[in-house]
């Protein structure tokens, strides 16, 4: 018994496997979360080591170097490449796609367990990172605050950090340019020799007194007590009197010989936020998280936390990827709800059946249901690539339904039954459905076996349009028969009414078939002019492709204009930040109307983390972010600002370099640079193909932001003892 005639037999099961069907991939939509891309996670490990107070050449020998020969066997490698620059080494192992990211990252800690003893004493120990998609930030805060500024990372901490860190789906919180405190101990060197005191020895006394020490336990009566000995400094005054030796059998306290500030630290990373002193806050979510929702949760909960801040604490958003997520996916979703509809209005256009448009249209949402459970099975999300997919397929579900369903009608109006007729009518044209879906299927699922970045975000593509095709498929040849054995009837003959479907529309369709009919026999008398005149256009379309940009993503305005700006290297954070105070009064002046945030930091982060893998940073790289209002709200495009900025930002004489973007968490698949590798072992000759190379690229019609990625060599001074 063949596969349609069971359905027509046995409708109620037929029925009840697509209501399980349609069960399950509304449980699954229920379930999956939103994101604006599928989850990527690159083929790169990075190992990150902090060397406090060393400059890049030493980074690179004593520690880079030291890496690189360990990690260099490591299993699948592909490329090695690292970076050294002053305070920390970063050493990124590039893999073959499809290489398992844990086991690799194992392998490489194995690998620095040999090279730790070799490390210098100072150097941290190295920290492994993975490179994925959900590491990126959703959310990016600007605090101000006034009064509260010297106490602002505490504060934060305790009202604001870990609320956060609590909810579901939140992944981590961090602040970036917040100031910490500091105990100075400013030493009077003419005392410290009367005394006969060394600084060494002042430091070792204070690291032994500073700490709290277990002291095992004690019985007292009938309870056991824990003993412990604190010793750890509360208070600037304890730090004063600590003794730090005798002389002349009197007692010398650090108070004596020293003067202790209990202040700020002097910041290497100052962040402004409307040329105000600020800091900033990001919130990352957990791998696999609803961004849209863990974006709602967060800004619900800070609303309340506001309410418990000081009145001069200000949050202020700089990014927020779910409004672009949202954005995208709301579109996207309109985009699908209205070729749904246009289908269902072409169907019963050519159709003229209620009842047959209502069968063919209800083989759309089964068959684009199952996608929801492709989507929940492996583990992805609702994206742009997943309803992109789903556009697609809109259109190509109905095609097997409707010839399926048109042969039973014309067996219908012959005079069969709609029992006879279903059977028939799908023995006739079955494996004709089946033969059109493997030719699409032929297109489509090769997409399933790329690879590389291209293969991760478009095998997703592949898979739901050939999913969705192969069940609209069985859908037509066991629902559709079923369905139409139960609902179609032969058209009885009324009386032609003068707006009837047969005197307007039919009569429309029949003088369209007529002109179809004598412009197939014209091509088939003039095959020669016909298959020349396909030709031409086909040979000509080639010709149009130079005038066709190509891109990996499109752009898109995302109301964010970001600027990395290099000074001179070696530049003091408090000269940058006088160039930063200039840019605020450009922004200011030429755009009061359409900037609704500026956002700035000067300087880098002495503690590292997995911002420092990202770009080049130190004290005289200014990093930028403008905050624009909705693109309705203004005249010009984001791109075109960008362009104004960059003619303000030549004109500033301390700038040496300076690149823009644009867009947030969305644009940073659209990138546009293009990077030439330069590979060599005398640094003086690569950079000066480097420095000849760049000029070059500034003199080519369409490029600019053109940049050399290595820092010129930071003026230092050298101690020569005698």
């Amino acid at each position: 018994m063949s596969i349609y005639s069971s359905a027509v037999k046995k409708p109620i099961t037929t029925m009840m496997i697509f209501v399980a069907v349609i069960i399950f991939g509304l449980y699954s939509l229920t379930r999956l979360p939103v994101d604006l891309y599928p989850e990527v996670e690159l083929p790169a490990v990075s190992v990150v080591t902090l060397y406090p107070g060393a400059n890049a050449s030493d980074i690179e020998i004593n520690v880079t170097k030291q890496i690189e020969d360990a990690c260099n066997s490591v299993e699948n490698l592909k490329e090695l490449h690292s970076t050294s620059r002053d305070n920390m080494s970063v050493v990124t192992l590039e893999f073959e796609w499809e290489t398992n990211l844990d086991e690799a990252a194992n392998d490489v800690r194995n690998s620095l367990e040999f090279v730790k003893r070799s490390l210098p004493d100072d150097a941290e120990t190295p920290i492994i990172y993975k490179f994925n998609s959900s590491m990126m930030p959703i959310l990016f805060y600007a605090v101000t605050a006034e009064e509260s500024y010297p106490g602002i990372e505490k504060l934060l901490e305790d009202k604001l950090v870990n609320r956060l860190n609590r909810i579901n789906g939140v992944g981590s919180v961090g602040i970036s340019g917040a100031p910490e405190r500091a105990i100075y101990v400013e030493v009077d060197p003419r005392k410290i020799e009367a005394y006969n005191i060394s600084v060494e020895m002042i430091g070792g006394i204070l690291q032994a007194e500073n700490f709290n020490l277990p002291a095992g336990n004690v019985e007292m009566g009938q309870m056991d007590y824990q003993l412990k000995v604190e010793g750890e400094f509360a208070t600037s005054s304890e730090v004063e009197a600590v003794v730090i030796g005798s002389f002349q059998g009197q007692t010398i306290y650090l108070s004596d010989v020293a003067t202790v500030r209990d202040t700020i630290k002097d910041m290497t990373l100052r962040e402004r936020i409307d040329a105000e002193q600020g800091l900033r806050m990001f919130v990352m979510k957990q791998s696999g998280g609803n961004t849209i929702a863990v974006a709602k949760e967060v800004k619900k909960e800070l609303e309340e936390i506001q309410k418990t801040l000081p009145p001069d604490v200000v949050i202020k958003p700089i990014v927020d990827s779910s409004e672009f997520i949202s954005q995208s996916v709301s579109n996207l979703s309109e985009t699908l709800m209205y070729a749904l509809l246009f289908v269902i209005l072409v169907v019963l256009f050519f159709l003229g059946r209620w009842r047959a448009t209502f069968i063919i249209v209800l083989t759309i949402p089964i068959s684009l249901i199952v996608a929801f459970i492709y989507l929940s099975l492996s583990g992805s999300s609702i994206n742009i690539i997943s309803l992109a997919s789903l556009s697609i397929a809109i259109g190509m579900v109905v095609d097997d339904a409707i010839v399926v369903l048109e042969n039973i009608a014309k067996h219908i109006d012959r005079g069969a039954t709609p029992r006879e007729a279903a059977l028939y009518a799908t023995n006739e044209v079955w494996l004709a459905v089946i033969v059109t879906t493997l030719v699409v299927l032929a297109v489509f699922v090769p997409l399933t076996f790329v690879r590389g970045m291209t293969g991760v975000l478009f095998r997703e593509l592949g898979w739901i349009v050939s999913i969705v095709i192969t069940v609209s498929t069985l859908a037509a040849i066991t629902l559709t028969p079923m369905l139409s054995s139960l609902m179609l009837r032969l058209k009885p003959v009324k009386k032609d009414k003068r707006f009837s479907y047969d005197n307007t529309i039919k009569r429309l369709l029949d003088r369209l078939e007529n002109w179809y009919e004598k412009a197939i026999r014209w091509s088939l008398n003039h095959k020669i002019i016909v298959l020349f005149t396909a030709l031409a256009v086909f040979v000509g379309s080639f010709f149009l492709l130079p005038f066709i940009g190509t891109e990996f993503m499109p752009e898109s305005d995302e109301s964010l204009v970001t600027a990395k700006i290099e000074l001179l290297t070696g530049t003091r954070v408090d000269e940058s930040c006088k160039v930063v105070k200039e840019i605020e009064k450009i922004v200011s002046e030429r755009y009061p109307n359409e900037v609704e945030l500026l956002s700035t930091s000067a300087g880098n982060n002495e503690k590292g983390g997995i911002s420092s893998i990202w770009g080049s940073s130190g004290s005289h790289v200014i990093n930028l972010q403008l905050r624009l209002v909705d693109i309705d709200k203004r005249e010009r495009s984001c791109w075109e600002i960008g362009d104004d900025l960059r003619e303000q930002l030549a004109m500033i004489p301390e700038i040496e370099n300076y690149n823009l973007g644009f867009g947030g968490m969305g644009g940073g698949m659209g990138s546009q640079s293009i990077d030439i590798e330069i590979f060599g072992y005398d640094f003086a000759t690569t950079n000066k193909i480097a420095s000849d190379i760049s000029e070059q690229l500034k003199a080519l019609h369409g490029a600019r932001d053109v940049t050399i990625d290595r820092d010129k060599s930071k003026p230092e001074l050298t101690i020569v003892l005698d």
